[in-house]
């Protein structure tokens, strides 16, 4: 089998700029974000189209430079805005099951998020 490795990137194909990414802390996760993208993130309780800013930012880079704070980069967020405010994601089963006890339990979760696009990465 043969594995090919794609020889142009995004930023060759727009002319060349250099795409610039920060990683982001939010609902005690991680995302790598750059501009433009949409990302599901736990709830933030805001309205649709509202602006959300993001002060934990945890690195920021561009082409091969790359800042990272300890624990965050002094002055850098990212702003996104909500596109859908809030919903819920699917369901998923819990089912406890013990055997030749008679003991089951069936409970259904679904994780509430938030649907966002980031707009401007601040540095």
């Amino acid at each position: 089998m043969e594995c090919r490795i794609p020889t142009e990137t995004a930023a060759s194909k727009d002319g060349g700029g250099a795409i610039m990414y920060a990683i982001i802390k939010t609902g005690g996760k991680q995302y790598k974000v750059s501009e433009g993208d949409v990302i599901y993130v736990e709830k933030l309780g805001v309205a649709d189209s509202e602006t959300v800013t993001f002060n934990e930012v945890l690195a920021v880079g561009e082409g091969d430079s790359l800042k990272v704070g300890a624990p965050t980069v002094e002055g850098a967020s990212v702003t996104a805005k909500a596109l859908v405010g809030e919903g819920k994601a699917k369901k998923v089963i819990v089912f406890k099951y013990k055997p030749k006890k008679g003991y089951s339990k069936k409970q259904g979760h679904r994780q509430p998020f938030t649907k966002v696009v980031i707009e401007k990465i601040n540095a």
